[in-house]
């Protein structure tokens, strides 16, 4: 079982070309996966059928796992076993036909303009760490970067003359993501001034660095965001990809077209974008009170004074 583990982890990092993130979430949810079957005595794939990954399923459910975390270590499970049958070291489909449990959908959620604006004006540009973070805080609400786009940025895939960002994203697909001048400004300012102060090697090639000169991490940003949303009081709980949330969002309010904005979030399918469609409860007043004839009180108002009219 092990051996084909190991196996399988090669393929997606020589042949499907997955992310470190994702074959740590595979890694993770496939061991799981063993340990349960460990527990249950169960040492060959071959023995594995429906009744023990409903089982499996079940402990889950008991355990408390939410149903998204449920449907993804069933989803690390089929594609074990597809790359098994693929290589012919299985031939049984039928613990495939389980089905992923129902995932009720939530909105993404988002900053309002105002939140967003004293979020970016949080940080204290006096000081070379305040001028980095000013950047990493414009380039996400103005690209709509993953945390792990932007933590992998070097120095040559940025065009600040044409405000163009060269990004591969999942499974190493490239495309142009566009910044506005503020997010330009911000980056030049942080390279030409702040960056060379945090530089220990010449070869250092990362964009955002550590005041060690080493690349900042997926987890430092993260805390960078949550330290400025405090400063900034802003009371939800602010992390990287509400920033890109708030891209689309904010992106589609102002008029936007969905597959612009598919192409420039890189999602390969548009429902993935689709989940942007929602209209902020602003917008919405605003839309509402513009277009329905009976929205505004001065409107309501003659309506009721005609109707007087003809019944008086």
């Amino acid at each position: 079982m092990q051996t084909y583990f190991s196996q399988y982890i090669n393929y997606l990092r020589a042949e499907r070309n997955a992310s470190p993130f994702t074959i740590r979430n595979y890694r993770t949810d496939l061991n799981d996966f063993f340990h349960f079957l460990k527990i249950q005595n169960i040492e060959s794939l071959h023995d594995i059928n429906k009744q023990i990954l409903r089982a499996y399923l079940l402990r889950l459910v008991q355990r408390g796992i939410v149903k998204a975390s449920i449907s993804r270590k069933l989803s690390a499970i089929r594609s074990f076993y597809h790359y098994l049958q693929r290589e012919g070291l299985i031939n049984s489909e039928s613990i495939l036909d389980i089905s992923s449990p129902k995932i009720d959908k939530r909105l993404p959620e988002f900053l309002t303009l105002n939140e967003i604006k004293k979020l970016l004006e949080s940080p204290d540009l006096t000081t070379p760490s305040g001028q980095r973070d000013r950047a990493i805080l414009e380039l996400l609400y103005a690209s709509g970067l993953r945390v792990s786009e932007l933590v992998k940025l070097d120095l040559d895939q940025v065009n600040l003359n044409t405000r163009e960002i060269r990004v591969w994203g999942k499974g190493s697909k490239e495309r142009v993501v566009l910044i506005g001048e503020p997010a330009a400004a911000a980056l030049n300012n942080y390279i030409t001034q702040s960056r060379p102060q945090f530089l220990i090697s010449n070869k250092q090639q990362a964009i955002f660095i550590n005041r060690y000169g080493k690349r900042l991490i997926e987890r430092r940003v993260q805390k960078i965001l949550e330290h400025h949303a405090k400063r900034a009081r802003i009371t939800k709980k602010v992390h990287p990809h509400m920033l890109r949330h708030t891209f689309a969002t904010h992106l589609l309010d102002g008029g936007a077209d969905l597959r612009v904005v598919q192409e420039l979030l890189g999602h390969t399918s548009l429902s993935s974008t689709q989940i942007y469609t929602h209209v902020s409860k602003s917008q919405a007043k605003n839309i509402y009170r513009s277009a329905h004839p009976m929205a505004k009180k001065e409107k309501v108002n003659a309506y009721q004074g005609s109707i007087k009219e003809v019944t008086s």
